[in-house]
């Protein structure tokens, strides 16, 4: 899978970003798309053909395998990156959109079509309110999926085909436990970031609006 539009998106994004913003781009490119080409994606690569079970019944192995991985964890987390990068795209939508209708009137309507006010700020606050929403929804989807973010060594099967209890053995559980700890730790820091930056601006531009009415009070 190719990544560049996800990367050249972020890249994008950073420009109209405010300094926990960029904070937060940075984290999601290094420590999460880096992270996912350069290391994760090769461990969970051939994670079905690295599962086995005690028993050669047909179709016992194949039936365990998708009752304990529903959806692959890499594949999982491949949907979170993009999605939780998505919202983004509504930002830079909207500042396309300035810049266009500047072009249209051929006159300056905005000081600076990337800076943060009026509804551009409204877009950045529903962006950042989309991404924290997808974060929470995905930690919590990884969590009910596999009862808990732990990787077992061993996991027991009764399902049919398989004529009794079997066990059946994950491979490199360690190491993909510790990629999975990591993934939960990179979405509660994004989490965090994004409900800072959140807070950041609303009490900004809340004082900034205090202000205003307080001087046009005082003329």
């Amino acid at each position: 899978m190719s990544w560049a539009f996800l990367r050249d998106l972020l890249s994008g994004v950073n420009k109209y970003s405010t300094g926990i913003g960029r904070i937060w781009v940075a984290v999601v490119f290094m420590f999460r798309l880096l992270v996912y080409v350069a290391a994760a994606e090769n461990i969970w690569k051939h994670e079905h053909d690295e599962f086995e079970c005690n028993i050669k019944q047909p179709g016992c192995e194949n039936v365990c395998f998708d009752h304990f991985f529903p959806v692959s964890h890499i594949r999982l987390w491949a949907l979170q990156l993009i999605m939780v990068s998505t919202p983004s795209l509504l930002v830079v939508f909207h500042v396309a959109y300035r810049e266009n209708r500047e072009k249209h009137h051929n006159q300056k309507l905005y000081k600076n079509p990337g800076k943060i006010d009026g509804g551009l700020l409204c877009t950045y606050l529903i962006s950042l309110i989309l991404k924290t929403g997808l974060e929470t929804v995905f930690l919590v989807l990884f969590y009910k999926l596999y009862n808990g973010f732990k990787i077992p060594h061993l996991v027991k099967c009764d399902i049919k085909p398989c004529p009794s209890t079997v066990d059946c053995y994950i491979s490199k559980p360690t190491e993909k436990m510790i990629f999975l700890y990591f993934l939960v730790a990179t979405s509660c820091l994004c989490i965090v970031l994004n409900l800072s930056e959140l807070s950041y601006l609303i009490v900004k531009y809340s004082k900034k609006c205090y202000l205003k009415r307080h001087m046009k009070k005082q003329q």
